[in-house]
């Protein structure tokens, strides 16, 4: 009996070392068959970098509806305000150019200044070949650079619609100023009036060239910032309309005074 348990423990163990074996034959066989996809430290690290990267890409896209960078435009502002002001400013040469050409009772030399003299087969503005000068309130000189010339300067002076009637002296003119009759005031005054008109109108061209080129950026440039500029230019506009009339009252006045 002791015989037949010692072989039965005996076979009993020779089959537990047995599956033993065998499953730990197994079980190595399965961890070598493992693939061996160990990652370097910097392999780890450029996995974490890309994973990174592609969440802050995401994040951005996310932020930007249209998925495009903000372009930055250009403050146009500035030009386009010196465009309106410079438009105004010749508007305000040309009036004042005009102005000096009206004959009031006082001597300009200004007012000679758009008579052109035909001299050795070219025509030229009387300042050009003559230096004009005040002697007093009532009387010019027109001392010519050309002695040869002072000819064709009297007949000029005498056909232009000023009425005067200059005298030689010399190698010079002297034209007196006469005095202004009612009747001539008044018309002088009109043409006043008329180049004032026209100098309004010119400088309020010039406003409206500007707020077309704002009109045009309202579909791409910010709204409050446009209608900044429209007044800004708005402002420009009011101030050269009252130079302008103030140049046409200092006038009226000086020819009444005259």
């Amino acid at each position: 009996m002791a015989i037949f348990l010692r072989r039965g423990f005996s076979i009993r163990n020779a089959l537990l070392l047995r599956s033993s074996a065998l499953y730990g034959r197994d079980l190595t066989q399965c961890i070598s068959e493992t693939p061996q996809r160990i990652l370097s430290p910097p392999a780890l690290d450029f996995v974490k970098e890309s994973r990174r990267g592609f969440a802050k890409g995401r994040k951005s896209k996310d932020e930007s509806p249209s998925g495009s960078t903000m372009e930055v435009l250009p403050d146009m502002g500035p030009t386009i305000k010196a465009n309106a002001a410079s438009h105004m400013e010749a508007a305000i040469a040309a009036l004042s150019g005009e102005l000096s050409k009206l004959r009031t009772g006082r001597a300009s030399p200004g007012m000679l200044d758009h008579i052109i003299v035909e001299t050795s087969g070219l025509k030229l503005p009387l300042n050009q070949i003559a230096v004009v000068s005040v002697m007093d309130s009532k009387t010019l000189s027109i001392n010519p650079f050309d002695p040869n010339a002072l000819k064709n300067i009297e007949t000029a002076i005498i056909e232009s619609p000023l009425g005067l009637n200059p005298k030689t002296d010399g190698e010079r003119l002297i034209a007196a100023i006469p005095p202004l009759t009612k009747e001539h005031v008044q018309a002088i005054c009109k043409v006043v009036n008329k180049s004032c008109e026209d100098g309004r109108q010119s400088i309020r061209r010039g406003r409206q060239k500007a707020m077309d080129t704002i009109k045009k950026l309202y579909s791409s440039y910010p709204k409050d910032n446009l209608k900044r500029l429209e007044k800004e230019v708005e402002e420009l506009t009011r101030k050269f309309v009252k130079k302008a009339e103030d140049l046409c009252k200092a006038k009226e006045k000086e020819i009444a005074g005259g």
